[in-house]
C-alpha cells in the first residue's frame, strides 16, 4: 500500500538547498555558457586577425557596453567553471569529500576563489 497522505512542498520559496547544491548548480550554468560564449568568442579572435580593417572594426565593436558585457559575462562563466571544476577535480581524486562539512568547506573557498577571480577579471575589462 502506497501512504498518500505524505506530505509535499511546492513551495520553491521555502526549499534551502544546501551550498555544494549551488555550486554544482552553477557549475553546470556556467558551462552552458562557456560553451556559447567560446564560439562569439572565436568569432572575434578570427576577425581580430583577419585584416587590419577587420582588427578596427572589432576594437569599435567592442566599445560598445552590450558587447563588452558579454565579454565580460563569458569570462566570469569561464572563471567561475574552471574554479568549480578544478574543485570537482580534486573531489575526483578523494580530497575533500570525508563528510559533509569537508563538501561545504571546499564549496565555500570554490565561491570566494570565484568571487576573486571575478573582481580581477571586472577591474580589467573595465579598465578598456
Amino acid at each position: 500500500m502506497v501512504d498518500k497522505k505524505r506530505p509535499v512542498n511546492l513551495d520553491l520559496g521555502t526549499i534551502r538547498l544546501p551550498i555544494t547544491s549551488y555550486v554544482s548548480i552553477l557549475h553546470r550554468i556556467s558551462g552552458v555558457i562557456t560553451f556559447f560564449g567560446l564560439a562569439v568568442m572565436l568569432w572575434l579572435l578570427d576577425l581580430s586577425l583577419d585584416s587590419e580593417q577587420s582588427f578596427n572594426m572589432l576594437k569599435d565593436l567592442v566599445a560598445h557596453p552590450a558587447v563588452t558585457f558579454f565579454v565580460w559575462g563569458s569570462l566570469i562563466a569561464l572563471a567561475y567553471h574552471t574554479v568549480a571544476g578544478i574543485r570537482h577535480l580534486v573531489m575526483d581524486f578523494g580530497l575533500g569529500e570525508e563528510s559533509f562539512n569537508s563538501g561545504r568547506n571546499s564549496a565555500w573557498i570554490a565561491v570566494a576563489l570565484s568571487l576573486l577571480v571575478i573582481l580581477v577579471i571586472t577591474s580589467w575589462v573595465l579598465s578598456w
